[in-house]
């Protein structure tokens, strides 16, 4: 069994059974939950040290870590000497115990990506980036996932590899190659149940929420400065997947609406 000593300890099978997630469904979660998280690089001018900082981030739909960075910031410089990073991301907000918490550290190589697809989607994560997204040092940086070592709480501890945590490519192109059109339709034409989501699904306050994204594992949903996510009961890998669970939500959502009415 693994003990959580290292990155090279086997990882401790834990299949999804009954309506407990296994370990990468829950690391996933809360990655995708997050939209910031903590970087840390090789300072490449003090002997290799540890180096922390604040980042913005969103993920692919495989889940790979996208981050959108300066060449004027150390970190980015750092990452040009050596792509070793670690990202901390942390689901304990709020909590009264935050050990009692989730989060996950990310193991990876972060690379320059010219993928197009990628910005639109970190942009669509976070609007307010388009401001500076298009100045001349900004680029946007994959991390390519070795392995992510996840605390679900006190003695819930489990390194998972890579290839476990991420999604494959040929399983979510059909999803990613529709997910524009998706988020427009929802937007435009179901307004009504992306409300029903983020306020009785959620828990959220206030009117107008947008749905952002979606990915396999669920939608992203914004207001303002304020961002949201829903997760899905299960993985989808195309379109009509995926308006069959945002249509199972919605009867969710009216469902627990009409208890809390009663």
């Amino acid at each position: 069994m693994n003990n959580g000593t290292g990155p090279g300890a086997a990882p401790d099978p834990a299949p999804n059974t009954g309506t407990s997630p296994g370990p990468a469904v829950t690391a996933r979660r809360v990655m995708r939950a997050a939209d910031r998280a903590t970087l840390s690089t090789a300072q490449r001018d003090a002997g290799g040290w540890p180096y922390p900082s604040l980042v913005l981030t969103a993920l692919d739909h495989d889940a790979s870590p996208l981050l959108l960075i300066s060449d004027l910031a150390d970190h980015t410089a750092n990452i040009k000497v050596d792509p070793r990073v670690g990202l901390l991301f942390d689901g304990t907000a709020g909590l009264e115990e935050p050990l009692a918490g989730s989060r996950v550290s990310v193991l990876g190589r972060a690379e320059r990506s010219g993928d197009p697809r990628h910005r639109v989607r970190f942009l669509a994560r976070h609007e307010s980036a388009s401001l500076y997204a298009g100045f001349g040092d900004f680029a946007i940086y994959r991390v390519a996932v070795e392995s992510a070592h996840l605390v679900a709480g006190f003695g819930r501890i489990r390194w998972i590899p890579g290839d476990d945590l991420l999604f494959r490519l040929p399983d979510i192109e059909t999803l990613a190659l529709r997910e524009a059109d998706i988020v427009q339709h929802m937007n435009e034409d179901h307004a009504d149940a992306v409300e029903l989501y983020a306020t009785v699904l959620l828990g959220r306050e206030g009117g107008g929420w947008k749905l952002t994204g979606i990915d396999p594992d669920g939608c992203d949903l914004r207001l303002a400065g304020r961002t949201a996510r829903l997760d899905f009961s299960s993985p989808v890998f195309d379109a009509e997947s995926a308006r069959r669970e945002l249509v199972d939500l919605v009867r969710q959502a009216r469902r627990t609406r009409g208890e809390t009415q009663a």
